[in-house]
């Protein structure tokens, strides 16, 4: 089985994964991946609640997968050892937690994903520099013509796509007041020149079928084979 939703905000909303809340974990096992779509929280600063958390989450019966969002202690992430995994490299955080790196497509179960994290803070004013924010937050120029590569190399089909932060035009569907960025745009151009079946995201703290091909998810964990 394959679930997707949305951030976790170590430790804020990590308690929809519990067994009270995702009772399905019941009949999993680690064969089965839950798929985050950003703001994993769960690498910031390697504190004692943090190292707890990831521990809870390492002894689910469920295999962890994470895209990164904005909220997340990059350079901290970045010194994670990187190994093989779904047809491609990911970063090992826990035993059976893993960083679905930025532009890459991955295979789970037979389905293609192209996962590419990152987005922009619409708070970044209050918080400090280095500290509880990061300019990596946006991909690079590198970056998005890496994943530009990796699609050409896919012919741009995939099955999946997981990202943070949504296309700009779906973005304003959902709230308009939120900046347009670089990534958001490369977004748009990956939506209007790419086959996919359904494009995941989180970021905006809501759960809503935008239309039949675009999600955000927040508190909802759905299996993957609900169609909208």
């Amino acid at each position: 089985m394959i679930y997707i939703t949305g951030d976790t905000h170590i430790p804020i909303d990590i308690h929809k994964l519990s067994t009270s809340n995702f009772g399905e974990q019941k009949a999993l096992t680690k064969e089965d991946v839950v798929i985050i779509c950003g703001d994993f929280g769960g690498v910031w600063d390697n504190s004692k609640e943090e190292m707890y958390w990831r521990k809870w989450i390492d002894n689910k019966s469920f295999t962890t997968l994470f895209v990164d969002g904005n909220h997340e202690n990059f350079p901290l992430l970045y010194k994670f050892d990187e190994v093989y995994k779904y047809g491609g490299k990911v970063r090992q955080i826990g035993n059976s937690i893993f960083h679905l790196k930025r532009g890459e497509v991955y295979t789970i179960h037979g389905k293609s994903f192209f996962c590419m994290g990152g987005a922009s803070s619409h708070d970044k004013n209050l918080r400090i520099p280095y500290r509880d924010w990061w300019p990596e937050e946006i991909p690079s120029k590198e970056e998005l013509e890496h994943a530009i590569d990796v699609l050409d190399d896919h012919e741009w089909r995939v099955d999946y796509i997981i990202s943070h932060c949504a296309p700009k035009k779906t973005q304003k569907r959902i709230a308009d007041w939120y900046e347009n960025d670089p990534l958001t745009s490369f977004f748009q151009f990956v939506d209007e020149n790419t086959i996919f079946s359904h494009w995941y995201f989180g970021h905006y703290h809501v759960d809503k079928d935008v239309d039949e091909k675009h999600t955000a998810l927040y508190q909802r964990i759905i299996p993957l084979s609900q169609e909208v």
